[in-house]
């Protein structure tokens, strides 16, 4: 470098454009027409209006940068407002409530009974092509567990129930159960499906209740099969474990108070239906207004089944599309 030659120090950032000398159009006249009052560029650049004044102008540097902490305070603004849109349902959720009628009585339904993972377990651990091959297997021992084609096939004697003084303790998503009784995997008028293995019948284990819960389902059913004698058999799921207490499947069903009910088929099968389509509506609503009738304190529906019922009974829920929830009140004291 030639001596005397004067050094100057720059720093860049990162895609910034700037000079090393002032350039005309930053310094124009205060009377001018032309430059900058011609092209409007603080609106052009939707900075404030004095942005560029001809006594307190920036240089080259600092407007580059001026103008890039108002490109990133209105990047901000737009990630902020698509912040709001996703959490809006969830903030709306206790607004819809109150659309619904649901009242303080529908919320509390709502804080109680957490969403059930159980319309969300598929054959889990198995990949796109297993699950295929699984359900592939399904389809081809559906006749095993359709609808019975004459009262021949169904069970001649009722199933033998061992029926205990049960105690529910606590609350169904943090109690115990005392002296269940067990519901029989299969009836005269249900059979049990086992949400875990996805197949006809379930466990034993998770078919425990208070024994009040198992005589109003029991006799739920067979009024309506009763009433409905070419209906199939109606297809129950989880109740509680014998001591009651966490299920994997479930955040509540922990005092036998709980039970899930798997929605009548269209097609008559015995297992849990996969879309609403399946679904036969019209038998799906008798089970309801029975299990009201019968005492129910609630029953959670999902929200694409089109069910209806008394406002704080009957309470539309995620994760219900393919069974109804249905929940009896404890036993005073």
């Amino acid at each position: 470098m030639r001596a005397g030659e004067e050094i100057l120090l720059m720093s860049w950032l990162r895609d910034e454009i700037w000079f090393d000398a002032e350039v005309s159009w930053f310094r124009e006249a205060a009377g001018s027409q032309g430059g900058v009052s011609a092209l409007q560029l603080p609106l052009f650049f939707r900075l404030a209006a004095d942005a560029l004044d001809p006594v307190h102008a920036p240089n080259g540097l600092a407007a580059s940068r001026q103008r890039r902490a108002e490109l990133r305070r209105r990047r901000h603004a737009r990630r902020a407002r698509a912040a709001a849109l996703v959490v809006a349902p969830a903030a709306l959720l206790p607004v819809a409530g109150q659309k619904l009628g649901l009242g303080a009585t529908g919320s509390g339904a709502l804080r109680q009974d957490p969403p059930s993972l159980v319309a969300g377990v598929r054959h889990p651990g198995l990949g796109a092509e297993e699950r295929a091959v699984a359900r592939g297997a399904e389809r081809a021992a559906a006749p095993s567990v359709a609808r019975p084609a004459s009262g021949a096939s169904r069970p001649r004697r009722l199933p033998r129930i061992v029926w205990r003084r049960a105690r529910s303790h606590g609350l169904p998503y943090a109690g115990s159960l005392s002296s269940g009784t067990q519901l029989p995997v299969e009836g005269r008028d249900w059979v049990t499906w086992n949400p875990v293995g996805d197949r006809v019948p379930n466990a034993p284990h998770r078919l425990y209740g208070h024994e009040r819960t198992i005589r109003r389902v029991i006799a739920v059913l067979a009024a309506f099969r009763a009433a409905n004698p070419d209906a199939p058999r109606v297809v129950v799921g989880d109740l509680s474990f014998r001591g009651g207490g966490p299920m994997e499947q479930h955040v509540s069903h922990q005092n036998g108070l709980d039970v899930d009910v798997y929605y009548p088929r269209l097609d008559g099968l015995l297992r849990a239906p996969r879309s609403r389509h399946q679904v036969d509506g019209r038998l799906a609503q008798e089970l309801v207004d029975r299990f009201v009738a019968a005492g129910a304190r609630f029953v959670f529906v999902g929200y694409s089944t089109g069910l209806r019922g008394s406002s704080k009974v009957v309470v539309p829920y995620p994760n219900h599309e393919d069974h109804m929830h249905v929940r009896f009140p404890p036993l005073p004291g």
